[in-house]
């Protein structure tokens, strides 16, 4: 019985043995030869035990090949900067798709299997309290628009100061000058430069694409920034960042010594030539680059002749292509061509082209793997793209996020010249337990102003007698824009007090009305949201200093101006010689109840619905000392202008040179607001003279909030007693002895 079991046994030891035996000399073979042993699967295929051991024993070296070609590759792409460079003739597909960021053993991959895998390990990382560098191309409305999402999206992640240095027409740069200057934010510095003195360099290249001359500009970049700059990050408006643009700006210390240049490879096939029958693109190295993103190490570009050498690139090819379709994109890929040792390709996440048909989707696999969106097409958000809700939902979180948020300090870098140091210290000499502190701070506080949000494009008439109608208001006055612009053909100043995301709003609804769109000589300036109060004298500030006609007519926007108004305005300002005289002309205001008027057409109409009490003077039921001296029985009768005299409490719409006295900003909410606007008009000598053949009315509207409180509160009440004192003291000061009766006539009310 015993020896079967035996010999059984027998067996089994020996192939375990065999077993063992064979496992050793495949590992063997494997160390020494980094090969494959097919015997052991040849001598074991009938064994379920040995393929399974085969499977871990493979899987095991895998995991140790794959780790080793991982530090090799981390290695190579710290030590390849100061390795020597090949021969510059040998211009091979390799040499140039390789970069600083991949390994030897990646250069027969895919630009997209390279690129897809941001590995957090190998990121640079720029120095803390470095200054980076960014450039960007900005001119017109739409385009600075734009440009401040972007620079949203860069402040949101940024951990460094950053210089921007932007290229700009007339219009943007006034447009962001003012942006940058009402913002404040810590340790941004910003420089313009005029394109206009640019033009000349890139005016004689016809170019097909919808950017026009300005889609030209980067390539004079190395003239127009200052030549003590060493290199930049350059940037289309059309960009929104995903990370702090400190990890782009660190990929610079990978360049060669001979790199000059950072690009994302084009991500569609318009360089292949096969979109379509006879299609022609300009030279590119095989799918080309896309210049969205651009890192331009400017020192070097100089160094070796860039101006001349992009010029003679753009010469030659222009002789058989006649013209550019992408702009500065064609001649950058048309010089790199010829010169491929000089680019530094970077991974595809950098620049995320979302354009239709492209391949961006192989630049990512999850959500921590992108950097940069690119809205490259004509189409912005409304590309087609597989993902392109995730895209759209993270550019609308920075175009409607609030970017009072973004004055962040950069704690533990040195502090650079501090634009807030005027605010600070008259913050500091306000006294925080004085009941009315909130008011005086709402004074000093400074708001962010967009100028000229939507296109303007308005000449005054060279007769010099042009007027601006300018007005103020916030997202629940939204609905009297079109009234306003049927009534009054001639351009309008608005300020609109709106918040990032309300602001979003309103131009979708400007852009979608057939009143509004169409009317150019309109110019919206948006002063965004801060604080408790509503600073309407600020805001009618913004509109008043922002108008380019010698006269304005300074109304309210729930008041529909009569119709001919503007052209009856331009008459009398001619008949009653505004231009040597000082004058306010009062345009009498009348007010109805009815949501749905029947607007007079004419005086006699307009005094028919008064008698039938279908309209009413303005406020006579509430607040009668405000237009009272406007004196309404004689204008009834009135054919000719007539003068009157300034009562206290006295607040009429009126209009004046360009150059009158600002609102007075210590004004906020309900109360005094224009009041002391009309007394400083007085107290400057204004002759206040009431037009007979003009008038307005007002519509009506819900309360808002403002006179709620003044209702409410009586310690809103006590600080316009307060500011109102003060007002009057400053005012004494200013004028002397004349700005008593201001004072006597306030105590006798």
């Amino acid at each position: 019985m015993l020896c079967p079991c035996r010999g059984k046994l027998k067996l089994l030891v020996v192939s375990l043995s065999f077993v063992i035996l064979f496992t050793w000399l495949y590992l063997l073979v494997g160390n020494s030869e980094n090969g494959r042993s097919l015997l052991l699967s040849a001598c074991l295929v009938e064994s379920t035990e040995a393929r399974l051991l085969e499977r871990d024993v493979l899987a095991s070296r895998v995991r140790e090949v794959e780790e080793e070609n991982r530090q090799i590759r981390l290695q190579l792409s710290q030590s390849q900067g100061l390795a020597a460079q090949p021969a510059e003739g040998n211009y091979g597909n390799q040499q140039w798709v390789a970069s600083a960021d991949t390994g030897p053993e990646d250069v027969e991959n895919t630009a997209e299997e390279r690129a897809n895998h941001s590995e957090c390990s190998r990121s640079p990382t720029a120095e803390k309290c470095e200054l980076i560098h960014v450039a960007c191309v900005c001119a017109g409305h739409n385009a600075s628009r734009d440009v401040v999402t972007l620079v949203k999206s860069i402040l949101f992640h940024r951990r460094n100061p950053l210089h921007f240095h932007f290229i700009t027409d007339t219009v943007a740069n006034q447009i962001l000058s003012t942006l940058f200057q009402s913002w404040m934010v810590p340790s941004v510095q910003v420089s313009f430069y005029d394109a206009d003195e640019l033009k000349s360099e890139v005016s004689w290249i016809p170019n097909k694409h919808y950017s026009g001359i300005y889609g030209l500009m980067k390539l004079t970049l190395t003239k127009a920034l200052p030549s003590n700059l060493s290199k930049v990050i350059v940037l289309d408006t059309d960009i929104t960042f995903a990370t702090d643009i400190a990890e782009l700006w660190a990929i610079f210390r990978k360049f060669t010594e001979k790199q000059v240049i950072g690009l994302v490879e084009n991500q569609s096939d318009w360089y292949l030539g096969n979109l379509w029958k006879n299609h022609k693109p300009w030279p590119a190295l095989g799918r080309g680059f896309n210049t969205g993103v651009i890192l331009l190490y400017i020192e070097r570009l100089r160094r070796i002749g860039w101006e001349q050498m992009w010029r003679l690139t753009a010469e030659r090819e222009l002789m058989s292509m006649l013209s550019t379709s992408l702009a500065d994109q064609d001649i950058f890929n048309a010089f790199i061509k010829q010169n491929p040792v000089l680019v530094h390709q970077l991974p595809c996440f950098w620049n995320v082209q979302l354009s239709d048909h492209t391949r961006s989707e192989q630049c990512y696999t999850e959500v921590s793997d992108l950097k940069v969106i690119h809205w490259n097409s004509p189409k912005k958000l409304r590309v087609k793209n597989k993902h392109v809700e995730f895209f759209r939902n993270l550019y609308l979180t920075f175009l409607e996020y609030d970017g009072n948020l973004l004055r962040r300090e950069l704690f533990g870098c040195p502090s650079q010249a501090n634009i807030n140091t005027e605010l600070s210290n008259a913050l500091e000499e306000l006294d925080e337990d004085d009941q009315c502190y909130d008011f005086r701070r709402e004074r000093i506080m400074v708001h962010r102003v967009h100028l000229y949000f939507l296109q303007y494009e308005y000449t005054p008439t060279a007769d010099g007698t042009d007027i601006t109608l300018v007005a103020q208001l916030s997202m629940d006055r939204l609905q009297m824009l079109e009234a306003i612009c049927k009534h009054w053909e001639g351009p309008i100043s608005l300020a609109l007090y709106m918040s990032d995301a309300e602001a979003q709003q309103f131009l979708r609804y400007a852009q979608a009305s057939e009143v509004l769109k169409n009317r150019k000589n309109v110019g919206y300036h948006i002063v965004y949201k801060e604080g408790q109060f509503y600073p309407v004298n600020l805001v009618r500030n913004v509109a008043l200093r922002n108008v380019n006609t010698p006269y304005v007519f300074l109304t309210d926007v729930d008041f529909l101006p009569m119709y001919g108004l503007y052209d009856y305005l331009r008459k009398s300002i001619v008949q009653l010689d505004m231009a040597n005289t000082k004058k306010a002309l009062v345009v009498p205001a009348f007010e109805t109840l009815r949501y749905r008027l029947s607007f007079p057409k004419s005086k006699a109409e307009l005094l028919s619905m008064l008698d039938m009490g279908t309209l009413y003077t303005f406020r006579y039921h509430v607040w009668t000392k405000g237009h009272a001296p406007t004196k309404y029985a004689k204008w009834r009768t009135a054919t000719t202008p007539y003068k009157v005299e300034w009562e206290a409490d006295f607040e009429p719409y009126v209009v004046v040179r360009r150059d009158c006295p600002e609102y007075d900003q210590r004004f906020v909410g309900f109360g005094w607001n224009k009041v002391s606007h009309i007394m400083e008009l007085d107290a400057q000598e204004y002759d206040l003279i009431v037009l007979p053949n003009a008038f307005m009315i007002h519509m009506p509207h819900a309360p808002s909030f403002d006179i709620s409180k003044f209702r409410s509160s009586p310690s809103y009440r006590y600080c316009l007693t307060t500011l109102k004192d003060e007002f009057h003291q400053d005012l004494s000061r200013k004028y002397g002895s004349a700005a008593l009766k201001y004072l006597t006539a306030q105590r006798n009310i």
